[in-house]
């Protein structure tokens, strides 16, 4: 995938062959905003030929010539130990199948931390391409108190160096320009040492040359740190943000999600009374208004929890969790890249399952990878907002809190605790024995948030679940739609059944309840009868498992089909086939606790075939998961029933 920036020039055909910069530098070294600079937007992930370490690639213009610009993963050493690590080595030295070696570098250094750097830097300088020096962050080393001759830094390397603050542009004309000259580009008159201490002796003369002095450590930095990276303050500061956070996406996106829920309700009011053909009109009411539009309702939710995670990110709060909960990780045998592993997939679980490729140990990987998909993912929000809305009163508080947002937090803490369990189960299993390798994470200074980096993490974010409900929600809504209105029934048979065929409420309510969806969820019945769930219910899971919010798109065609103006009161006025409500606190506990622990997406089940290369893990996935969920929702039922529930 390409991208492209423009710097002036008249359009002319640009060579066969554009030249290829790779773009190497540490994690957090400000790659992706020069990235981003360069290109004009923002990366696009594609994969690398036959493995499943991202790429991103960009095409940069500057005049009439362009250049296709790579963000390579980011890494401290050339020594890999990672398979992210090892793609990069593999792509500089041209033995990736199908990737061309690069032509030239383009080696990202923060100012802040450029002793460190120097070491990556001498690795890259001595593989003899044409390389360009990077520097960033140079104004915060100002504001720091530190101090670095740019020029003389150049010298000393031997190699072009350019200055930049990525995002907010300073410099990046200047490194276009440098670009044009890449095949020019001057090399150190002497290779920087290979070994270890004579290479720490060669970064100490360049420091020593390029005038440099470290900055000044960062004081509200060093302050706030000693409380949240604290054992014990540290651990009570996060668990207190992540109540807020979930009493934040619960109260704030409240009145955004009635204003969604009135449009569709008049949406469905305007096509019972202006679609002339009642089979058309119940198609557009029952499986767009009332099966997708019931999972749209709950993007200001998915909105607001990106948003929450952006700011959390760019604030440099999630690097002080990562640390926190690498105590915990610990405990269950794994290390802190698994932590970073499975924080992603609170967004999602593939990305999630994807990170673990950062972890040097292929057993790790399959524990991590075991335990990824029990992260409560934003697929299952729109599931528990929804039975948590029927479960709990909206006015419902303990204490300054209130109810409904205390559940949520409960259902995401049992989510991650029972991904810690997984995690050290399989970790046991697997028995690996050894000394674990080390874990580097850099503690980035608190500062404010970029707004646009965060409205575009929000933006791809909404735009995937925008995307879902367009494709895999849109077809599996009309699927369902269709299983819920055949056979069709003559007047004959619907007399016959003492049903009015000049009552449409009571057509639609006998067509759906003898329906072919009816009987495939009755005849699953006896796996879910004893979690209290019925048909309806039935066919709701069984329709997640293409992708988890289809069971609020079941439940949304089935409560248009009785009440299009308002679904939420049909919801609550579900009953079973003796008459009594389908929705009671043990069921709704149980139908809460199964999505907790139930593998209920075939792209998880993809991907970790994928990346373990055989179906044996996810079939173990996929069985193990699935029957927790079932013994879990039953147990939750049970207890519900027990408390007078």
């Amino acid at each position: 995938m390409t991208a492209a920036c423009h710097t002036g020039g008249a359009a002319t055909v640009t060579p066969a062959r554009a030249p290829r910069l790779a773009l190497v530098g540490s994690p957090n070294a400000g790659k992706t905003s020069i990235f981003n600079a360069l290109t004009g937007l923002h990366a696009k992930t594609g994969n690398y030929p036959g493995v499943t370490v991202s790429r991103f690639v960009g095409t940069c213009r500057v005049g009439a010539d362009r250049y296709v610009i790579e963000d390579l993963p980011g890494t401290y050493s050339l020594d890999p130990i990672s398979a992210d690590e090892r793609i990069l080595v593999d792509v500089l030295d041209g033995r990736l199948d199908g990737v061309a070696r690069p032509d030239a570098l383009l080696v990202a250094v923060d100012a802040t931390t450029l002793r460190r750097s120097l070491g990556l830097v001498a690795q890259l300088l001595a593989r003899g391409l044409p390389t360009c020096v990077v520097v960033t962050f140079m104004d915060e080393l100002s504001r720091r108190q530190g101090r670095l001759d740019v020029a003389a830094l150049g010298q000393a390397l031997g190699v072009p160096v350019v200055a930049v603050i990525g995002n907010r542009g300073q410099g990046i004309a200047e490194l276009r320009e440098t670009l044009t000259g890449w095949d020019h580009w001057p090399v150190p008159t002497i290779a920087p040492p290979t070994e270890a201490a004579e290479r720490d002796a060669w970064a100490e003369s360049v420091l020593g040359f390029a005038g440099y002095h470290p900055p000044q450590p960062h004081r509200v930095t060093q302050r706030v740190d000693a409380v949240l990276l604290h054992p014990l303050w540290g651990s009570l500061v996060f668990l207190a943000v992540m109540v807020l956070f979930f009493q934040t996406v619960f109260t704030v996106a409240a009145p955004a999600q009635d204003q969604i829920e009135n449009l569709l309700g008049r949406l469905s009011g305007l096509v019972v009374a202006h679609v002339p053909e009642p089979w058309l009109a119940r198609l557009l009411g029952e499986a767009v208004i009332g099966g997708i539009g019931g999972v749209l309702v709950f993007l200001p939710q998915i909105v607001l929890l990106f948003l929450l995670i952006a700011l959390l990110e760019g604030v440099g709060y999630l690097a002080r969790a990562a640390f926190v909960m690498d105590r915990v990780m610990a405990g269950v045998g794994l290390e802190g890249r698994a932590f970073v592993a499975l924080l992603s997939s609170f967004a999602c679980a593939v990305p999630g399952i994807m990170a673990t490729r950062t972890l040097p140990s292929a057993k790790d990987r399959v524990a991590t990878m075991m335990a990824a998909p029990l992260m409560t993912c934003s697929a299952r929000l729109p599931v528990y907002v929804l039975m948590i809305g029927l479960l709990v009163d909206p006015s419902a508080r303990v204490g300054p809190f209130g109810a409904q947002g205390l559940v949520m937090f409960g259902l995401y803490l049992l989510g991650a605790v029972s991904a810690m369990l997984a995690a050290w189960a399989f970790k046991r299993l697997g028995d690996r024995r050894g000394l674990a390798l080390p874990f580097y994470m850099e503690m980035p200074p608190y500062r404010l948030p970029r707004p646009r980096s965060v409205l575009l993490m929000v933006w791809d974010s909404a735009r995937s679940f925008l995307r879902k409900c367009s494709t895999i929600i849109v077809a599996t809504s009309f699927a369902l739609w269709l299983l819920l209105n055949l056979p069709v029934h003559s007047a004959h048979h619907l007399g016959a059944a003492g049903v009015d065929a000049g009552d449409p409420a009571a057509v639609a309510a006998y067509t759906v309840d003898h329906s072919v969806a009816a009987g495939l969820g009755r005849l699953v019945s006896p796996v879910f009868d004893p979690l209290g769930f019925d048909w309806r219910i039935n066919i709701g899971v069984l329709s997640a498992q293409s992708a988890r919010e289809t069971f609020v798109a079941t439940l949304g065609q089935v409560a248009a089909a009785n009440d299009p103006e308002h679904p939420d009161d049909a919801l609550r006025a579900m009953t079973d086939a003796d008459g009594r409500r389908l929705f009671t606190p043990p069921t709704l506990a149980a139908l809460l606790v199964y999505f907790v622990y139930a593998l209920q997406c075939m792209s998880t089940v993809a991907v970790l075939r994928r990346e373990t290369g055989t179906w044996k893990w996810p079939l173990i996935a996929f069985g193990y998961l699935n029957g927790l969920a079932w013994l879990m929702a039953y147990l939750a039922r049970m207890a519900v029933i027990a408390l007078g529930g």
